[in-house]
């Protein structure tokens, strides 16, 4: 399977556990876009699956409509399926929208598409989530859905049904705060000296922390408590291998302006 990197640390076991092999498809520094080349260059004869998230954690970056449509030509041309993790699909900022993969031609039924309440509403611990597709694609799922966990979260799933009725207006006042969030904790993470990186979508924002001096995310991770009061998390784990990428951390911007005020502050103070 092929899987965007760095990714969500979920993925790995997840694909050990279906007996599957991790290809990694390195999305570089600082824009982290798809690349054709590398992408063609990673499928062989045992190619199943391409993974795609977007909006991305732990990068922030939206997958743009050209993106996309490489992967699907790709993806037609091998006859490959495609899964698609969505679950920040109501988070993107400055104007841009998230494209699901599935709505390009051709792609609705090679697609599986996944997505979840708990980014958009806040509710991560409900573990609240859906899936789509042709019917081949949902029925295998489901069925093994089944024998996972059989049940989940009877009445949070009331809840989640009611949440996905509000009007639109709700949606973009969610996706608003975590906007007006982002440009607190931006500006200050600049003004601090560090190099930012995409913040397109989502609730992280990606930075390279060598211009202070630094040349292992771990250890600054580690300082970062004590020297400002603040926590972040290095990227090298999202990595199978980090080489080019040790000195990445994330830091997330989904709390109160207050707080990102108060950190901002003290990020400004420990390294300006």
């Amino acid at each position: 399977m092929i899987v965007f990197e760095p990714y969500f640390d979920v993925y790995p076991a997840a694909i050990e556990l279906a007996q599957g092999v991790l290809v990694p498809l390195r999305l570089e520094a600082p824009e982290f876009r798809v690349d054709e080349a590398k992408l063609r260059s990673l499928v062989t004869e045992r190619t199943k699956l391409i993974l795609v998230n977007t909006p991305h954690n732990p990068t922030g970056h939206l997958v743009t409509v050209p993106e996309l449509g490489i992967i699907a030509q790709v993806a037609i041309e091998h006859d490959l399926t495609v899964i698609t993790d969505e679950v920040y699909e109501h988070l993107a900022f400055d104007g841009r929208e998230h494209t699901p993969i599935a709505s390009l031609p051709g792609m609705f039924e090679r697609t599986l598409t996944i997505s979840s309440s708990g980014k958009t509403f806040s509710t991560t611990g409900w573990k609240i989530g859906w899936f789509s597709g042709p019917e081949h694609l949902v029925e295998a799922v489901g069925t093994v859905k089944q024998f996972l966990t059989f049940a989940n979260g009877h009445p949070f799933q009331y809840g989640i049904a009611a949440g996905l009725q509000l009007p639109d207006s709700e949606f973009h006042a969610i996706r608003d705060r975590l906007w007006r969030q982002r440009d607190v904790l931006v500006p200050a993470l600049e003004h601090a000296g560090f190099e930012v990186l995409a913040a397109d979508a989502g609730y992280f924002v990606s930075v390279d922390v060598a211009p202070l001096g630094y040349d292992n995310s771990y250890d600054f991770c580690r300082e970062l408590p004590a020297k400002a009061g603040v926590a972040a998390i290095p990227m090298i784990p999202f990595y199978t291998d980090a080489s080019g990428a040790e000195t990445l951390v994330r830091f997330a911007f989904c709390k109160r302006v207050e707080v990102l005020e108060e950190a901002a502050t003290r990020l400004e103070r420990a390294f300006r």
